[in-house]
């Protein structure tokens, strides 16, 4: 029992290190407290591995277990190839992310419907078939996707770009491997076992992990990231430009006196980026709680243009992603700054980029003339 719980976890954890569940769980994560997050990843994989095994449980009671675990190996050894693939884009599901439902539900139809079908379920499928006791393959393979996506969040948000992706595939790779020949070895007659049959087949393999390892070395000297990554990155770029932003658009103690901190709009928000940063549940005072007065003060409106206008560019691609639910708030934080309210729903993007384009027109006019003056002054 011990062992299979072992062996379930191992394949999963290692299969999932670097998939798109962590990329859910890093886009969950900057929506909604870490708990609500690991509730869900929970649910959604205990929904989907239950199915698995449940399967692989009917599977072996009409099906020999040679050969059952004949294509347990095969499939074990298509899942080593799986994890060297070069990915070319990013793999994050968005098919559950306009579903609009509390955080426990939201985080478990992601992960149900992104892991459907997936490796990691057809690996729960493989290992229920012969197992003998399929619920700890069943806690096995949840135990070690919510493992993987726990560190996911960590690495994802503590290290950025030092993910050793490489590492990561090639020891899944090197697990799925180990497993897939063991299975075969147990399932294939003996008969077949003859030194020619074992030569061309080890012959083959190599050839093929081989070609797979250089390709993917190859993909990374090229620079090509994964999306796991590239998500990381991004996020933690736009963030980090931001806070410098908004210290700009500060105009300091000097010009508005003594800091009110939180109840200030400004204020308010760089404590919302800084939790982004560092990777806490976001904190961030409602506008309602602002002390109206702070809203007067003389903020480097042409700063906040252009700082809204950066965040536009990263919340168009995919606006109703959840995980933007914090760079909506700054959104909604520059729009106050700037207009005096904020769009709660934008619901055209691009009237949106137009709409900036015409005030940010408006504010270099107003501007103008106080530059001319100041130029004069001089």
């Amino acid at each position: 029992m011990i062992k299979e719980f072992i062996q379930a976890f191992s394949l999963v954890f290692l299969a999932e290190m670097g998939d798109k569940s962590q990329l859910l769980a890093i886009t969950f994560a900057t929506r909604y407290p870490l708990k609500k997050v690991l509730m869900g990843m929970l649910a959604g994989a205990l929904l989907n591995d239950g199915l698995a095994v449940l399967l692989g449980r009917l599977v072996s009671g009409f099906v020999p277990m040679k050969t059952i675990q004949m294509i347990a190996g095969f499939a074990f050894l298509l899942f080593a190839f799986w994890s060297l693939r070069v990915e070319e884009g990013g793999e994050t599901e968005n098919s559950s992310q306009k579903i609009q439902l509390g955080p426990v539900l939201t985080v478990a139809t992601a992960y149900f419907i992104g892991e459907f079908g997936d490796k990691t379920q057809l690996t729960a499928i493989a290992l229920a078939s012969d197992a003998d006791a399929p619920l700890a393959i069943l806690a096995g393979t949840v135990s070690g996707m919510i493992g993987a996506g726990g560190i996911g969040i960590f690495i994802g948000k503590k290290l950025g770009d030092k993910i050793p992706e490489m590492a990561l595939k090639l020891a899944s790779a090197a697990i799925f491997l180990f497993f897939g020949i063991s299975k075969l070895m147990q399932g294939v007659p003996k008969k077949y076992w003859t030194v020619w049959n074992g030569l061309l087949a080890g012959i083959i393999l190599t050839i093929a992990l081989t070609e797979s390892v250089r390709r993917l070395i190859r993909a990374q000297k090229q620079g090509r990231e994964s999306a796991l990554i590239r998500k990381s990155r991004e996020l933690y770029d736009y963030y980090h430009q931001i806070g410098r932003d908004f210290d700009r658009i500060c105009p300091g103690t000097g010009k508005c006196g003594k800091c009110q901190g939180d109840h200030c709009i400004v204020g308010s928000t760089k404590t919302l980026i800084q939790s982004c940063l560092s990777g806490k549940p976001p904190a961030y005072r409602d506008p309602s709680g602002i002390n109206k007065s702070t809203l007067r003060k003389p903020f480097n409106r042409e700063q906040a243009m252009r700082s809204l206008r950066m965040t536009w560019e990263v919340l168009k691609e995919d606006p109703d992603n959840p995980g933007y639910q914090s760079i909506h708030k700054i959104r909604k934080s520059l729009e106050i700054i700037l207009f005096g309210q904020s769009i709660d729903r934008v619901h055209d993007w691009e009237e949106y980029g137009r709409f900036l384009s015409q005030k940010e027109a408006n504010i270099s006019a107003d501007l103008s003339p106080n530059l001319k003056k100041s130029k004069n002054d001089g």
